[in-house]
């Protein structure tokens, strides 16, 4: 099946080239585009993919395209700007990976319709290690054959596959999942502040909570950057986070939903995000408690 497919991938991050790395070690036929060109050269050497010279020839070469970027601004261009994947969507399945707005994902899917494209939005939830590891879940929105004909390439880079309706309810459940994983994040700041006041030292504060009913998935793979931050590179930005609680409170406005403690999180983020903590791990936020501690 996979020598049949020829698989684009636009957006080499921190996620997105070790799912592309997958797709290349399962044999599909691979090409790649990324916005720092540098980028995708060195990762077509490594694993011997095509690097495309523009998103349309990323697309014009592919039966499935999937994008992997930062947000609505860096989708819409990668999509419809100059030179973008809708210049060849003609015939193309378009995969939307990235954790994005609904209202994006069904816009797109609506201007790649007219173009002759479809979309599904398939955004995924996990580590870094999951991603090289093949085990993350998928949350896919679309027609159910089009998320059909996306199968054979979600399989190799997805451990499940979970069909959430229409086009954009992928995106949702994905802001969904985020805006608890950084209320977990805010709230373990808290709890590990809480226990340090009192003489308890982290890495055994930590170990009671990972073991406890409170524990978490999430505890467990970021175990390392909540006790030795500057030891371990940043596998999700802060300012991310922040992106994330905006589109959570962006969805519960319309959808007329009390959200208050995603306002306190996003709160939180801003006033970090605002000392100068935008690029550091969202793990950053613990230090940043206990400096908000001393200064009361």
């Amino acid at each position: 099946m996979s020598a049949t497919i020829r698989i684009g991938f636009a957006g080499l991050g921190r996620m997105g080239a070790p799912m592309a790395a997958r797709l290349a070690d399962a044999g599909f036929p691979l090409a790649v585009w990324n916005r720092t060109a540098q980028t995708a050269e060195a990762f077509a050497r490594a694993n011997g993919a095509r690097v495309a010279t523009s998103p349309a020839a990323l697309a014009a070469g592919s039966d499935v395209v999937i994008a992997m970027v930062a947000d609505d601004a860096a989708s819409q261009a990668l999509h419809a700007g100059p030179d973008g994947l809708a210049e060849a969507a003609d015939g193309r399945l378009f995969v939307e990976m990235s954790t994005v707005s609904p209202d994006h994902v069904r816009r797109l899917g609506a201007m790649l319709a007219q173009r002759g494209g479809a979309l599904i939005d398939a955004p995924v939830s996990g580590s870094v290690d999951a991603a090289r590891a093949g085990t993350l879940a998928i949350m896919a929105g679309g027609a159910p054959e089009d998320i059909a004909r996306a199968r054979p390439a979600l399989a190799v880079v997805g451990r499940v596959v979970l069909e959430t309706g229409a086009l954009g309810t992928g995106a949702t459940m994905k802001i969904v999942v985020n805006s608890l994983i950084h209320g977990l994040n805010q709230a373990l700041a808290e709890a590990l502040a809480l226990a340090e006041s009192a003489g308890i030292a982290t890495s055994d504060a930590f170990a009671v909570i990972e073991n406890s009913a409170a524990a978490a998935p999430m505890l467990g793979y970021r175990k390392p950057l909540y006790l030795e931050p500057q030891a371990h590179p940043v596998t999700f930005a802060l300012d991310l986070a922040l992106k994330d609680m905006g589109l959570a409170l962006a969805l519960a406005e319309a959808g007329g939903v009390a959200t208050p403690q995603a306002r306190v999180t996003r709160a939180v983020l801003e006033q970090a995000s605002a000392a100068g903590l935008g690029r550091e791990d969202m793990a950053a936020v613990v230090p940043f408690m206990r400096s908000l501690g001393r200064q009361s």
